[in-house]
């Protein structure tokens, strides 16, 4: 009998596990998770550069108190998802929020379409989407290392971050080719319609998930939810060596990128004057990064990993970033932070993201969600307050770029 038409051949299966070292019985969990993800990036970075040229619009000498703002909205948020966590099973948890999320864009499309308070409109749509963008990517994560054990995170993670990535490079292209032909507020829509595509495959991932039988696997069936006190995920991050020092990495990366992003501001404010133009800039730049992700995703990430171990990967990317903050010091110009931010970015969603995701699959799930979130959001965001206060702090004192 012939096979099914929608079954892969032999030869297929072959190849492609040696590609991208998947097995066959995982192919179906692996195809919802780079959907999943493809259609989240694609949402989020379809907004990214009209919350980049919002930034702008606010103030760049304002800046800091957007990411102080965007902190203490974390400081909010963070309870609340734990108090979701605590009562609603894993399926439902991640619904609830992206339902939540596609309500929010389309409230700011209301608000920014009454063409009322647009520079309140403009300043906290940046303060939301920081918050967005964290958060999403966080629940999105902790699903991944729920679903996959550890062993399937090292072969299947950079493969799966390879679908956002080409989500992250659709998004951005698109915007830069409407941004100059529509007026940006009504991109908002389309980005809701785009996330609400993440709901099948999330339903997906679960159906695979209890149809597992594959052999010691303990329970199949979705798990309860997590319940605990709302402090459970700070309790044990402050009692556990290895997550205070997944914590300092945050620190120090999210130090870096905000000392660069708010460089970036300074250099595009000076060199371009319309709004417009600094979207479709940010845009190209999104694009720019994210195809480069896509190629070294798929291709270099788990190779990297298997052969030179999580530690040596994870260290690969501020050495590489070394060697562009010391160029820009000397040639502060848009071409050089232009260059600079794709290599930089680039490096951490395709190697030091999925590296560090790895690091939670050996965790308890109360950690996976509580903790893991308290990491993603507020060390995250409180580094980005704290770096963008001592860089106000450095320019006023009359530091240059370099």
């Amino acid at each position: 009998m012939p096979a099914a038409k929608d079954t892969p051949p032999p030869g297929y299966r072959a190849r492609l596990s040696r590609l991208v070292l998947v097995r066959p019985g995982e192919l179906p969990a692996l195809a919802a998770g780079f959907g999943y993800f493809f259609f989240l990036l694609f949402s989020y970075y379809t907004l990214r550069p009209l919350r980049d040229e919002m930034g702008i619009r606010s103030g760049v000498g304002q800046m800091q108190w957007l990411f102080s703002a965007t902190f203490i909205a974390m400081l909010l948020a963070v309870p609340l998802f734990a108090l979701l966590a605590s009562r609603y099973r894993r399926t439902r948890l991640v619904a609830l929020s992206y339902g939540f999320f596609i309500a929010c864009i389309l409230g700011f499309w209301l608000w920014l379409e009454s063409g009322r308070g647009t520079l309140w409109a403009a300043r906290a749509f940046f303060v939301w989407l920081s918050v967005f963008n964290l958060f999403v990517v966080s629940v999105f994560w902790s699903l991944m290392s729920d679903i996959f054990d550890h062993r399937q995170a090292a072969r299947l993670f950079a493969v799966v971050a390879a679908g956002g990535s080409l989500g992250a490079v659709l998004g951005p292209t698109l915007t830069a080719l409407l941004a100059q032909q529509i007026a940006p507020r009504h991109l908002l829509l389309l980005a809701a319609g785009i996330l609400a595509l993440t709901l099948p495959c999330l339903w997906q991932l679960q159906r695979w998930k209890q149809h597992q039988t594959a052999a010691g696997e303990q329970d199949s069936s979705e798990p309860e939810a997590l319940g605990g006190s709302l402090l459970e995920g700070v309790r044990a991050l402050l009692g556990s060596r290895y997550l205070l020092g997944i914590c300092l990495f945050i620190w120090l990366y999210t130090t870096l990128a905000t000392f660069l992003y708010f460089t970036q501001a300074e250099i595009v404010q000076r060199h371009l004057g319309d709004s417009g133009d600094r979207t479709t800039l940010f845009a190209l730049l999104d694009a720019a990064t994210n195809l480069l992700t896509v190629l070294l995703q798929l291709f270099v990430t788990a190779r990297l990993v298997r052969r030179f171990g999580l530690p040596r990967t994870l260290a690969a990317v501020p050495l590489l970033v070394l060697a562009g903050l010391l160029l820009l010091a000397m040639l502060p110009m848009l071409l050089t932070i232009g260059l600079l931010q794709v290599l930089r970015r680039a490096g951490n969603y395709a190697i030091a993201k999925p590296g560090r995701e790895m690091l939670f699959t050996v965790l308890p799930r109360m950690q996976k969600y509580k903790s893991k979130n308290v990491i993603d959001t507020v060390v995250y965001r409180g580094g980005d307050a704290i770096a963008g206060w001592v860089y106000a702090l450095l320019a006023s004192a009359g530091f240059g770029t370099g």
